[in-house]
């Protein structure tokens, strides 16, 4: 296999589409957020990566292998621009074979007339979140005010220590290639996988490109997640030491 290999499975004319990217990352906010426009609008598989800087394994699923890759889908809504949507399972295991994925990544979007780019993910706070603010960074004074617009935050300083992996790579390459570039980034704890978080960057994209989809799905998800913390809280409350353990353990 060569190092990235492309599998072309259908080629649709798309009208003006931009490129969102959702794979994994902190809470997995960009990969929910991607699964959630996949779920809810009708979408055509148009491409496989495939890379030697994949991970080696392949997933199984009813019994059946599929050797790790990336996936693109073509997405043509009633309202709202075309959206090429790029999902996967893993990122790169090495810093080449980042630049090299993204490299093949945009050179698909070009093959599409891209003219727009999304990254998705999540920004970890290190605390459970109430209020899901989403922030930007963006390769264009013109493309923030239009985020700015439509709700991002713009944070001096913020993401700390910048975006890493596709998500920022897609920023950095997209710049050098004069294509309008943007990352939405989500609060989120970054201990759990976050729908909620998901939805607020989802709805962010929804006012810029202009889509409609439900969240119906993503909020049962988000109830299940509550649960789950809910349930941690009070495993976490019940072994807390009492005060008295506390003066023991200070006095021995």
């Amino acid at each position: 296999m060569d190092e990235f290999d492309i599998d072309v499975l259908a080629d649709p004319a798309l009208d003006e589409p931009v490129l969102v990217e959702g794979l994994p990352g902190v809470g997995h906010v960009g990969k929910l957020a991607a699964e959630h426009l996949l779920e809810e609008l009708d979408s055509e598989l148009v491409r496989r990566v495939y890379s030697t800087h994949f991970p080696p394994q392949v997933s199984v699923e009813d019994g059946r292998t599929q050797l790790a890759c990336a996936e693109f889908h073509a997405v043509t809504p009633e309202e709202g621009r075309d959206m090429l949507v790029l999902t996967g399972d893993h990122q790169a295991q090495d810093n080449e074979g980042h630049y090299g994925l993204t490299t093949t990544f945009l050179d698909i979007g070009a093959d599409f007339g891209v003219e727009e780019v999304y990254a998705l993910g999540g920004v970890p706070t290190g605390e459970l979140v109430e209020e899901y603010d989403v922030l930007g960074a963006t390769t264009t004074d013109d493309f923030g005010d239009r985020l700015t617009e439509a709700g991002v935050e713009f944070r001096e300083d913020e993401p700390a220590g910048g975006i890493v992996g596709v998500s920022g790579l897609l920023l950095g390459l997209s710049e050098r290639r004069d294509t309008p570039a943007a990352c939405l980034m989500g609060e989120t704890s970054g201990y759990l996988v976050d729908p909620k978080s998901a939805q607020a960057v989802l709805e962010i994209l929804q006012e810029v490109v202009g889509f409609e989809v439900e969240y119906e799905s993503l909020e049962e998800r988000a109830d299940e997640m509550e649960e789950v913390v809910r349930k941690i809280q009070q495993m976490e409350e019940q072994n807390a030491p009492s005060p008295a353990d506390e003066d023991l353990r200070y006095i021995g």
